[in-house]
């Protein structure tokens, strides 16, 4: 991504590369594009390890989550999967996996798919559980794994989350492939452009992002989520104290002073 100056860059034949820049927005690349950035169990280590870093960055305003070579994601690697045909080595490896989700869940800042090539399986997953995401013309999506006899249990709880029901059920069934085009319209990415305006296109959620109240942002993105799993009732007491507490913090009473008095907030840089 074209970025501000970065604060920390890590060593380029890491599993996942961290760089920082002085906005606070942190690039997380998958880098193993020899296995199209499978989701191994040192893939998934070096991502909860750099999620967790992130999850104690107070300066931190956004995550881009990006994947190095032709693929995003293909999901787990199926070699290691195959070599340890073990109720409990199984058991290990999905729970690492979910825990791993659950971060960027949890992460108070935004976090964005940028997605280029195949996203499948626990790839697709990975694009469905980050907030927002931004994928190039020419990529294909899929929860693959019934094709192999495994129903993609695990990538069904965000997919579920993020479109209809019969598209998701449809995926999950089948496991073919869907186009940027048909991910747009069901709700999978935000937006959807070609390969050379990729960077533009994340630049531009990103920019959007990091201009607005950092606290807004996470009391946001939290109850956004909680709410979602609630009844309606308990969504309205949660989502009006939620909004009654944000309008304490001192950059939303800046941000309606502004407005009544027609100039442009003054907002400290978090």
């Amino acid at each position: 991504m074209n970025q501000t100056a970065t604060s920390t860059l890590t060593d380029t034949s890491a599993a996942v590369l961290a760089q920082r820049d002085e906005r606070g927005v942190l690039t997380l690349t998958m880098n193993r594009p020899g296995s199209f950035n499978a989701l191994s169990e040192e893939m998934l280590e070096a991502l909860q390890t750099e999620l967790d870093k992130a999850a104690q960055d107070s300066g931190l305003r956004a995550v881009v989550l990006a994947a190095a070579g032709k693929a995003f994601c293909p999901g787990h690697d199926l070699k290691q999967m195959v070599s340890q045909p073990e109720l409990a080595y199984y058991q290990k490896l999905f729970a690492q996996c979910s825990r791993m989700m659950l971060t960027i869940r949890k992460l108070s800042v935004p976090v964005i798919a940028r997605v280029q090539g195949m996203a499948t399986a626990a790839g697709c997953q990975l694009v469905a559980q980050c907030d927002l995401a931004v994928s190039v013309d020419t990529a294909r999506f899929a929860t693959s794994g019934i094709h192999y006899g495994l129903f993609c249990a695990t990538p069904a709880v965000p997919l579920s989350r993020n479109i209809g029901t019969k598209q998701a059920m449809e995926m999950l069934l089948t496991g073919d492939f869907i186009s940027a085009q048909e991910a747009l319209a069901r709700g999978l990415v935000n937006r959807v452009v070609p390969a050379a305006e990729l960077d533009a296109a994340v630049e531009s959620l990103v920019k959007s992002i990091v201009q607005k109240p950092h606290t807004a942002i996470a009391m946001g993105k939290a109850m956004f989520y909680q709410q979602a799993e609630i009844g309606i009732e308990a969504a309205y007491q949660l989502a009006g104290q939620t909004m009654a507490c944000n309008m304490m913090d001192p950059a939303a009473q800046e941000g309606f002073l502004a407005f009544t008095e027609k100039r442009e907030p003054s907002w400290k840089k978090a």
